[in-house]
């Protein structure tokens, strides 16, 4: 964890009527860390994407699922880090993704940096936003309990070490649902960026070959953008779920892609936005190892 956090000395004000001033030498913050990490691929530049360093291979390789490149373990050979020097040290800041001869350059290189808050940055216009899907979550039979999608906040919360220290990250969850509804969380990726987040989940998915994602959930701590609908979509993933709302257009290529669309997921309540019938009565009410349609 050393490099995704941070420490800065600080000043601390309180403002109760008994303000005081910590001096700097006395009080220090930890901070979640955001630096560039450019993207090669063949050796020549793809993208700059600003992001909390961890994880960059899981992030190069989900990044390149997200842009349509590859679909499979097998069509990405290696992942390295090149030189990329600051004073006289190596920064881990450049990665260089080789793929199998067979599988086709990107039409169009960005040659733009993508910022913390935007993984679409520098795409020519939205229809190159909309990439063919090589998976269709539509055919996913998965069914997920309410109650069961409901607690999954919850269980992302108690597993996000990088937050309990800075506050200050964003988080992606796998979860697999098992034939009773059970959630297993499979990974987790923490990063400044919501999008590098899901990024990390798919590319840790990738190379561990198991894409597409049938029968799981992403569970996100944040809004549900068009970008997330759409990385999951293009990892086959069946259901996204988020603590906060969705965007119009992110609703309307979940119905599109086939992908269960969920926000505002805060324990009691949750909003349903797209794909209502992957989701099943809670487990209090139809038994629990059984569960039927709501």
């Amino acid at each position: 964890m050393a490099r995704m956090t941070q420490r800065r000395k600080i000043h601390r004000f309180h403002l109760d009527g008994s303000a005081t001033e910590y001096p700097v030498r006395f009080k220090e913050d930890v901070l979640a860390a955001e630096e560039p990490l450019e993207i090669r691929i063949g050796g020549r530049s793809f993208a700059v994407t600003m992001r909390t360093p961890g994880d960059d291979f899981d992030l190069v390789a989900g990044f390149l699922v997200s842009e349509g490149i590859i679909r499979r373990q097998s069509e990405l050979i290696s992942l390295r880090f090149c030189a990329g020097e600051a004073e006289g040290r190596q920064t881990f800041n450049v990665v260089e993704a080789q793929l199998r001869p067979d599988v086709p350059m990107p039409d169009t290189m960005r040659h733009v940096y993508t910022s913390s808050s935007c993984g679409i940055c520098g795409t020519d216009s939205i229809d190159a936003v909309r990439k063919t899907l090589h998976f269709d979550p539509a055919q996913d039979q998965l069914r997920v309990p309410v109650d069961v999608l409901a607690e999954l906040p919850d269980r992302l919360r108690e597993a996000q070490a990088v937050f309990d220290k800075t506050g200050g990250v964003h988080a992606a969850g796998l979860f697999r649902i098992d034939d009773a509804g059970r959630p297993e969380l499979l990974c987790l990726r923490e990063d400044v960026g919501r999008h590098n987040a899901v990024d990390k989940v798919v590319g840790w998915a990738l190379r561990q070959d198991l894409l597409p994602l049938s029968g799981t959930v992403l569970q996100v701590s944040g809004r549900a953008s068009f970008e997330l609908v759409q990385k999951a979509a293009l990892a086959g993933i069946p259901v996204l779920a988020a603590v906060s709302a969705p965007s119009s257009l992110a609703a309307d290529l979940a119905a599109e892609t086939g992908v269960t669309l969920v926000g505002f997921s805060r324990g009691n309540s949750l909003n349903v936005y797209a794909g209502r019938d992957r989701l099943a009565r809670p487990r209090m009410l139809a038994g629990e190892d059984s569960y039927a349609r709501l």
